[in-house]
């Protein structure tokens, strides 16, 4: 199990409280970690945090738990990766870069170029919402710079099985137009989803593949029942 991590994307949500987590709780990071070894920081996409709350995530945690984080809207700040490297050192896991749907194909040479300019100390996986780019053409690309392809469960996109590094990311995002996801409860069974997604993840594990994997509240409605389910399967 030591190459499978699984969470859900973020951790600060008060209407987990009194379910997952205990009344009364302050400390909803150091909580969610004596569950789960992995979190998605969802709050990078929108602002760079401070050195000093970066600090004191490393320090709410266990030394074997892990940090993945979406790069900012503005994908120009690789000044944020080098910091939050130095910091969390060991726990950051991979970057991840996602691309709205109107990111489409015709801009392959801008993403080849920025690819090329990423870091080499950090591991990074991207994130497409438009099913033009599920190509042979765009997973060597990946390939090429040592970038995994994110294996999304999201209604607008097809099924997706391609490896394209070393490690694997995926996203179960469902649909929020029908999930609301802050009810603190199960709003749909996925149950058959998630046994069907750890056949696959024990598939990639046998091929020595390292798993990171997150779970929206808009997938069920409450993820930390999805991961539950996905760590006893696996």
């Amino acid at each position: 199990m030591e190459k499978i991590h699984i969470g859900t994307m973020g951790w600060s949500y008060d209407f987990w409280i009194g379910n997952f987590y205990p009344g009364g709780s302050e400390n909803l990071l150091t909580e969610y970690a004596k569950h789960f070894n992995t979190v998605e920081i969802n709050n990078t996409f929108y602002g760079i945090p401070s050195r000093d709350t970066v600090m004191k995530w490393k320090e709410e945690v266990p030394d074997d738990f892990i940090f993945s984080a979406k790069f900012p809207r503005k994908i120009t700040h690789i000044k944020m990766l080098q910091d939050c490297k130095e910091e969390l050192g060991d726990k950051l896991g991979p970057m991840l870069m996602q691309f709205p749907p109107g990111f489409k194909p015709d801009k392959s040479e801008i993403l080849k170029d920025f690819l090329a300019g990423l870091p080499e100390r950090c591991r990074f996986a991207v994130e497409v919402r438009n099913k033009k780019w599920l190509d042979e053409r765009f997973y060597d690309l990946l390939r090429d710079n040592g970038i995994a392809l994110v294996l999304i469960d999201h209604p607008w996109m097809p099924e997706m099985n391609t490896i394209t590094a070393d490690f694997t990311y995926i996203r179960w995002e469902g649909d929020r137009n029908k999930i609301k996801g802050t009810l603190g409860k199960v709003e749909k069974d996925r149950s058959n989803d998630i046994k069907d997604w750890g056949m696959k993840i024990k598939g990639f594990f046998e091929d020595s593949v390292e798993v990171y994997g997150y779970f929206s509240k808009s997938y069920s409605g409450y993820p930390p029942e999805d991961v539950r389910m996905l760590v006893d399967i696996l």
